[in-house]
């Protein structure tokens, strides 16, 4: 399985460039085409405050977004100029929508997109929760690379979080099109190991499919022993060396996660390497 087009989503100059990084290692395998995506903010005015705005508000708004967008082209042109695979640059303007509406609209007709890990120092209310709606909206698997990640491999050494769930189904068979031909996968299951190959049976019949496609494949169990599922999968990833994660998202409802806490919310903040995730 290949991919065949990759969106990179380009909101902040800081993470840009390792976010490029990324997505050209992939692009690079499979001679993908490359969508650089940066959506501009609209100057957001609540019709229920009565309050004048000056033009000149506006104008320094308008020329601060034009600034910005010229300035991520420039890194999205200095990665691509150089790269044999092909690439195009997408500018929107969020208009009457919001940042995220845009790019699940760009979503719909690709295989991967691609994102920078949320930035908690950027408290604009149109980037609030970008990377969430995005998982749950857009319908296509989202590649989220930390803060100052440096990729050298992406995609070898893979841990996917298992439990037989639809997510992480979506999320098993998602990664095909991201990892290499011949990467070592660990299926990462968190419960007591029972010996019990019948109670296991989905486990290791997904490692059986999986390495039908040509992976080395192996089955963990970890226990959860009072520790945070996050922390199991982030700890595993790192002991194996893993330069990708792979974890259904968001399988229960938002008022769920708000008030238990989410495994993906808390991926999504913390993870130290690369999480593809799958809703």
């Amino acid at each position: 399985m290949t991919l065949r087009t990759i969106l990179v989503c380009l909101t902040n100059t800081s993470s840009a460039a390792d976010v490029m990084k990324c997505a050209a290692i992939l692009a690079r395998r499979d001679n993908a085409h490359v969508i650089g995506l940066h959506v501009t903010e609209s100057l957001i005015v609540y019709p229920s405050i009565a309050m004048h705005i000056p033009d000149i508000t506006y104008q320094t708004f308008a020329t601060s977004q034009k600034g910005h967008t010229q300035d991520l082209k420039d890194i999205f042109d200095a990665q691509t100029r150089a790269e044999g695979f092909p690439s195009e640059w997408r500018h929107l303007a969020s208009d009457t929508a919001t940042v995220a509406d845009r790019i699940v609209e760009s979503a719909r007709s690709v295989d991967l997109v691609v994102m920078a890990q949320e930035d908690d120092s950027h408290d604009r209310t149109m980037m609030n929760n970008l990377q969430e709606r995005v998982i749950r909206e857009s319908g296509r698997p989202v590649l989220v690379i930390p803060r100052g990640y440096q990729a050298d491999t992406l995609g070898d050494t893979v841990v996917l979080g298992w439990s037989p769930t639809r997510e992480a189904t979506r999320a098993a068979h998602d990664m095909e099109q991201v990892i290499s031909p011949d990467a070592k996968v660990s299926i990462l299951r968190i419960d007591k190991a029972t010996g019990d190959e019948l109670s296991d049976f989905d486990t290791n019949d997904l490692a059986a499919a999986l390495a039908r496609y040509g992976h080395d494949v192996s089955v963990i169990h970890r226990e959860q022993a009072g520790e945070k599922v996050a922390d199991v999968l982030s700890h595993e990833a790192f002991e194996i060396g893993a330069d990708l994660l792979v974890t259904g998202a968001f399988g229960h409802s938002r008022t769920y996660d708000f008030v238990i806490g989410a495994v993906s919310r808390a991926l999504l903040s913390d993870a130290k390497i690369p999480v593809l995730y799958s809703k």
